[in-house]
């Protein structure tokens, strides 16, 4: 048997020396996934493990070591208080994106059995949770068959009511009726193709599809901006999450296309994080 203290502690000390964000938080994490030991448990207790839980804890502490990042290595992850399944092929929800959501949440609050659309949605974090905080119906469009089985996942998980489309959003435009939704938003690949390289080890693990915005990482929004305006009803919003210092060119391009009342909300850090806009009544 094996001082589950001790492993924690080890692995406290290798990610401490490799530079790894809040390694105590990591190691814990690896401990309760692997162990079932809480923090509390840790520290006034002396739990005891077997070898085969040890070497396999050992393991993990190694490919968090390498990169990996910490939410494929348990499997899942917390976004607004709902658990969502992540691992290779799918993009981790992230803080940043509650900006995004808490805004669209916002707009729907007063608006009772609303249409909307998530293009790009991956692990299904932004459907998902508008599907259980409202009364609207929710369409989700994700094309990586990679990532389509953590969404259809996801949906059952937290039994949200979710329609999944698999197709490519830049093919698929015309499925949909136009007119037909209150809110289009989307958390669109939006890094430019030459800076993914020289992003955090972590990145490297994700799906390149899902970070990819093109040359100038506008190639999503301008896509969708100019060819889903028309899905949109007279009057109706669209939404999108934004990398650091892109807002003032969507704002553009969401004015060249017929939006006005064009806003914005902060991240945390003062980033310019999402962007909305209202289609021009006709």
């Amino acid at each position: 048997m094996v001082a589950v203290k001790g492993l924690y502690n080890q692995a406290k000390e290798e990610f401490t020396k490799a530079g790894i964000d809040a390694p105590a938080f990591n190691s814990l994490c690896l401990v309760e996934k692997v162990f079932g030991v809480n923090q509390a448990q840790l520290m006034s207790e002396n739990p005891l493990a077997d070898e085969k839980d040890a070497a396999r804890f050992i393991t993990l502490v190694g490919r968090r070591l390498t990169g990996e990042p910490l939410q494929y290595l348990l499997g899942e992850w917390e976004f607004y208080g709902y658990k969502f399944k992540v691992g290779r092929g799918v993009l981790i929800p992230r803080d940043d994106t509650e900006v995004l959501l808490r805004s669209c949440l916002d707009y729907l609050k007063d608006k009772p059995a609303a249409r909307v659309l998530d293009l790009c949605s991956g692990s299904g974090a932004l459907a998902v949770v508008i599907a259980k905080e409202t009364n609207c119906e929710v369409i989700a469009v994700e094309k990586s068959a990679e990532a389509l089985p953590y969404l259809m996942e996801n949906i059952s998980l937290n039994k949200a009511a979710v329609a999944v489309v698999a197709d490519n959003i830049f093919r698929c435009t015309d499925d949909f009726p136009d007119g037909y939704f209150d809110l289009i938003l989307s958390n669109p690949p939006y890094i430019i193709s030459s800076e993914i390289d020289s992003l955090q080890k972590e990145i490297a693990y994700e799906p390149r599809m899902a970070l990819d915005g093109g040359e100038d990482g506008y190639v999503f929004y301008r896509h969708i901006i100019s060819q889903w305006k028309s899905k949109l009803k007279s009057g109706g919003r669209l939404a999108f999450e934004l990398g650091e210092g892109q807002f003032e060119t969507v704002k553009s391009l969401m004015e060249d296309n017929g939006f006005t009342e064009i806003g914005f909300e902060k991240d945390l850090g003062g980033i310019q994080r999402a962007v909305y806009g209202t289609l021009s009544t006709i």
